[in-house]
């Protein structure tokens, strides 16, 4: 196969894994809309905070936006500012996906439309059930490597100026923050109920996607070893190590390239390698444990 349409190959495969992952939005955003909202209950993450700032909007100044759920507007106006901050830190073409994919959950979010009563008689049976829609949404756009931003892009930015915070730490801060807001504005039932349907979920994305598994790359190049860094470090914004090596039959030089990447990233390094050098090779090995500066990724 031809580097041209091993290129066709990859974009077809692009463009249906993030056309999946629109569709795993839209299942998100459903589970949120039919499920969540009916209850009272209160996601996490920035869409948690714009779901509290609506409550106060509506509640608290008396506003009135009808059937209309404006946590999907001010979910998206408060994801403008950190897709400018991702623009600066993260590669192009994710950028573009984020923006979007908060756009299309911006536009679900307002568009579905919100029953009057949860469609389900009973309390926690509605919970769970929403909560594991919701869970399969978000594990679907994850592992076609989308993302709406938010907590992810505030979770790279501190690794990037090297503090010490993950992503996790992060969002486990901020839904610390929305859920203690629950239990004193609200009550007992709203922060517990609000809590099982996170908890749910996230068991439900885990399942689906796992974005903790590392894979370690070697690549053995004899030529365009510099385009094949390059593109590694410009496209991926994965670091490279490498060294000469002589083949044991032919006595010829070459040279090992290393790094580590997640599972979702491996078609991008085949695709960067076959371009560069379609005689290369690539050795894929999962599961290494990785310590110290390695951003992980969807």
């Amino acid at each position: 196969m031809n580097i041209e349409a091993e290129a066709d190959k990859w974009m077809r495969n692009e463009i249906i894994r993030f056309l999946i992952g629109i569709v795993g939005v839209a299942i998100y955003c459903f589970g949120v809309n039919y499920f969540m909202v009916p209850l009272g209950l209160y996601s996490g993450g920035f869409l948690g905070i714009s779901q509290l700032i609506r409550t106060f909007l509506v509640s608290g100044l008396g506003l009135n936006f009808g059937s209309f759920d404006i946590a999907g507007l001010l979910y998206y106006l408060a994801n403008i500012p950190l897709i400018i901050l991702a623009y600066k830190i993260m590669p192009k073409t994710f950028v573009v996906k984020v923006f979007i994919v908060s756009t299309t959950m911006s536009l679900f979010l307002s568009l579905f439309g919100i029953p009057k009563e949860p469609l389900l008689d009973e309390r926690l049976t509605n919970c769970i059930i929403g909560a594991i829609i919701c869970g399969f949404g978000v594990g679907t756009y994850l592992k076609c490597g989308c993302s709406s931003g938010g907590t992810e892009i505030i979770g790279i930015y501190f690794i990037r100026k090297n503090y010490n915070l993950s992503i996790g730490q992060v969002n486990l801060t901020i839904n610390a923050f929305i859920y203690l807001m629950c239990l004193l504005v609200f009550n007992v039932q709203t922060a517990v109920y609000s809590i099982i349907f996170s908890v749910v979920s996230t068991l439900v994305m885990d399942k689906i996607h796992t974005q903790t598994i590392n894979v370690e790359a070697i690549i053995i190049s004899k030529k365009n070893n510099d385009l094949i860094e390059k593109k590694i470090m410009e496209e991926m914004q994965r670091g490279i190590t490498y060294w000469e090596a002589y083949g044991g039959y032919t006595k010829e030089k070459s040279y090992v390239m290393y790094t580590v990447i997640s599972k979702y990233e491996v078609p991008t390094l085949k695709r960067i390698v076959h371009e560069a050098n379609p005689q290369a090779f690539t050795v894929f090995k999962e599961g290494p444990h990785v310590s110290g500066n390695f951003i992980k990724r969807l």
